[in-house]
């Protein structure tokens, strides 16, 4: 199941990975939920698993979450830009413990014809 799309922007690459509140549900929060945050296991292209931390304000009517702990990492070590466009999957992987799926692409030119490149 597809949790979201995002386009990456400077803040997303630098700092913090900005998530659409609607997801909140979906990534482990729910009603009541006590902490401000919750620590998600990802598999990327490649079949390797990452750990995120996606965390929400602990003030403001909004909670705004975002993912932090491992994000920067993940950014590096993948090359990525603004603009590539980042893919969000719930999948359960019982195998290596992978709840979310995460795919990135880059829009690239080959031979004058624009396509999407996975990272």
């Amino acid at each position: 199941m597809k949790l979201f799309e995002k386009v990456l922007t400077q803040t997303d690459i630098e700092k913090r990975l900005a998530v659409p509140t609607a997801s909140l549900p979906q990534l482990g929060f729910g009603n009541g939920h006590a902490n401000h945050y919750v620590d998600l296991v990802v598999k990327d292209s490649t079949e390797r698993v990452w750990s995120f931390r996606c965390s929400t304000r602990l003030t403001g009517n909004h909670p705004k979450p975002y993912l932090s702990s491992g994000w920067l990492e993940f950014v590096q070590t993948k090359g990525l830009a603004i603009n590539d466009v980042l893919h969000l999957y719930k999948e359960e992987d019982e195998a290596s413990g992978a709840q979310f799926r995460i795919k990135v692409q880059r829009n690239i030119s080959l031979f004058g014809q624009p396509i999407w490149a996975d990272l």
